[in-house]
């Protein structure tokens, strides 16, 4: 990658891991299908403004059937299962969890594409995340105790990530910031239902300033531009180089969430995303390359 796209990365990463920084200040005030509702509202509306200043055409037809496909696999599902899980466990853990996503994504590519092919050493770094996961958790989580549940959202938000990592490259040439608003806008439509069914956000109290900046945040910083980003460094870079973003995301999710929101990492915690993330390294391969070519002196 040149310096600009790992410049990205950086960015990218950051933006991510502060996402979870802003949805634990969010979700006092908010509720959590409510709050995804309005994250993704919020983020669409941003993209629908920026397309025309940018001259980026929406393509429709039947684009938005994989508009509402990537919206549910990429967004409203993971988002509401994410949401959920950070009600009973605090962000630094849950960005840990989510870290396994590419590990699901190898898993389900073996079955449901053609040439991603699992190779021992994928196979071996998914061995790892189990492990990992299973360090992460303790034997209470294993046993069904403490807050398993929300262990089982987190890890069920990454196998809909994966799904819609797999689907997205069927997806024909649509220029990524359309891409990014087609999927948004039919994501909020998707929760909207469900949240006026299930919370009555209508009827709540007006949240203070703290939540209402953190949802700002969220919306337009950690989703509108991120994912921005994100399209542009897979369209420049390749989805083997994004798969990089997974290890830094709790890097500077924990930076935050730690020490401003007071939240405790254990030992079997960071050593599980340890274990996950030489998985992940083991997944990608280019550490073991690069060893093999260093000439012998």
């Amino acid at each position: 990658m040149t310096a600009r796209e790992w410049g990205v990365l950086a960015t990218l990463s950051a933006l991510w891991g502060g996402s979870f920084f802003f949805i634990e200040i969010c979700l006092r005030a908010f509720e959590p299908l409510t709050l995804v509702f309005a994250r993704l509202a919020l983020a669409a509306v941003a993209l629908q403004i920026a397309l025309p200043a940018l001259r980026v055409k929406l393509p429709g037809g039947r684009v938005w059937g994989w508009y509402f496909v990537l919206g549910l696999f990429n967004n409203a599902l993971p988002f509401s299962l994410m949401f959920w899980g950070l009600t009973r466990i605090g962000g630094a853990l849950a960005s840990m969890l989510n870290a396994t996503t590419p590990l699901f994504t190898v898993l389900l590519a073996h079955f449901l594409t053609r040439d991603e092919r699992l190779t021992p050493n994928r196979l071996g770094g998914c061995v790892l995340g189990v492990i990992g996961v299973g360090v992460m958790v303790g034997q209470e989580g294993l046993s069904g105790g403490g807050d398993t549940l929300a262990y089982l959202a987190v890890l069920g938000a990454g196998v809909c990530y994966a799904i819609a990592g797999i689907l997205g490259r069927r997806v024909g040439q649509v220029p990524p910031l359309a891409l990014a608003t087609g999927q948004l806008t039919a994501a909020a439509i998707l929760v909207a239902p469900l949240a006026l069914l299930l919370e009555h956000p209508l009827d709540m109290s007006m949240p203070g300033w703290q939540p209402l900046l953190a949802l700002g945040a969220l919306a337009l910083v950690s989703t509108s531009f991120a994912y921005f980003l994100y399209f542009r460094l897979l369209k420049s870079a390749g989805a083997t180089n994004i798969l990089l973003v997974t290890l830094l995301v709790p890097v500077s999710s924990t930076l935050l969430c730690v020490p401003l929101l007071g939240e405790e990492l254990h030992a079997r915690e960071v050593a599980g995303m340890l274990v996950i993330a030489l998985g992940l390294l083991l997944v990608d391969g280019r550490i073991f390359r690069r060893r093999r070519v260093i000439p012998v002196r």
